[in-house]
């Protein structure tokens, strides 16, 4: 391990270290399983708390994922609903709505914490997160969740090379935001659209082969991003067919490739350009 790594990997770990007991707000993801891993291996698993929200925008495999981990690391994992989706402003679906969700969540997180006393709320959010646009970084600071890995200087990368170390099967897993994400701004969040774009991503990963995908939900049209490499694979006319045909089962009346590609938080973009 370089010698830089290693400083900010200690860090991490004198954080951890001063907090004494953690609940690990815990997706199953790179990042949190990360700091999953490192808070077990420095406090022990009777200080360590997994809690993972559950609600239809999370997908079904992420959730079974999620379990296997706190399995494997030996942890008490418990579910929470978060409750977002009683949230009328949340519904509606505002460029700050992840501050919403993970406002919903660690009230649930913190209100659980405190029946077992001196706790502390822990995200896995690292150092490049904090110049994305993430409103749920607000949320987080207004109930002072400590960032371990964003504290001491993590970057994502830094994340994969030190789980990699560990021996972590969430090294090389793709990136798997809410799928919330995948419709557009303003366009109402419904479990209806969320199982119809869960749908349509099992379907690519598991029928195609395309391990990383996002389906963009805009309304009857399905946008599907893969990776650039793979549109040319996926624009074949014998692949096309079976898309369309498998999309169109699920509810949708069109499907669009995008030839740009995969592109990480790419509903954001209408932000940046202001609407353009």
């Amino acid at each position: 391990m370089k010698s830089d790594l290693q400083a900010k990997f200690e860090q991490m770990r004198n954080i951890l270290r001063s907090l004494g007991r953690v609940g690990v707000a815990f997706s199953g993801g790179v990042d949190s399983a990360f700091v999953l891993k490192v808070s077990v291996d420095t406090l022990g698993t009777s200080n360590v708390l997994a809690v993972t929200g559950h609600s239809p925008s999370v997908p079904d495999a992420d959730l079974a994922d999620a379990r296997r981990l706190v399995a494997a690391f030996g942890v008490e994992h418990i579910l929470v609903d978060p409750g977002e989706f009683e949230n009328a402003t949340y519904l509606a679906n505002p460029t700050d709505r992840c501050f919403h969700c993970k406002d919903a969540l660690y009230t649930r997180i913190a209100t659980l914490l405190s029946e077992r006393g001196a706790w502390v709320i822990v995200s896995g959010t690292n150092a490049d997160d904090l110049s994305d646009f993430r409103p749920g970084l607000a949320a987080a600071k207004a109930h002072s969740v400590r960032e371990p890995c964003a504290e001491a200087g993590l970057t994502k990368t830094d994340i994969r090379d030190l789980s990699s170390e560990l021996g972590l099967p969430t090294s090389t897993k793709p990136a798997s935001p809410c799928l919330s994400s995948r419709v557009p701004y303003g366009e109402a969040i419904t479990p209806e659209k969320l199982k119809m774009i869960e749908r349509a991503e099992v379907f690519l990963r598991e029928e195609m082969g395309i391990r990383e995908c996002r389906v963009r939900h805009h309304d009857k049209l399905a946008r599907v991003e893969v990776p650039a490499a793979s549109v040319e694979h996926l624009a074949t006319p014998e692949n096309r067919a079976k898309i369309d045909a498998a999309l169109r089962e699920i509810g949708y009346q069109y499907v669009t490739l995008d030839l740009r590609g995969f592109r990480s938080g790419s509903l954001n973009e209408v932000i940046e350009t202001g609407g353009q």
